[in-house]
């Protein structure tokens, strides 16, 4: 069964990535939406739970929604979010042929 994630938390992950982190969403949104014609210019993480995020993409004026599995499997604890989205960036600079940034 999958877990959810206090609103509070959601909440604060969600200011956070879009707040301090709209390039790492743009580049996740671009590494793992779909291929197709034409370029991702915005994306946003809009939700996740305890088996992965979610994020809303617009590419050539269409939004779209990508969700993105946690690459260590399903989680239960709020530390694990951190976690998580950090691996899917990192695989998201991985696909994409550029070096990621060192994590604090």
């Amino acid at each position: 069964m999958t877990h959810h994630f206090d609103s509070d938390v959601v909440s604060a992950v969600l200011r956070h990535m879009n707040g301090d982190h709209t390039d790492d969403n743009l580049l996740i949104a671009r590494a793992f939406a779909t291929e197709a014609q034409g370029d991702i210019t915005e994306a946003a993480m809009t939700g996740f739970d305890g088996d992965g995020g979610v994020w809303t993409y617009t590419r050539d004026g269409a939004a779209s929604e990508l969700r993105v599995p946690w690459p260590g499997g399903p989680i239960t604890e709020r530390p694990a979010v951190r976690r998580e989205v950090v691996a899917i960036y990192d695989l998201a600079c991985e696909r994409l042929g550029v070096p990621a940034r060192p994590h604090a």
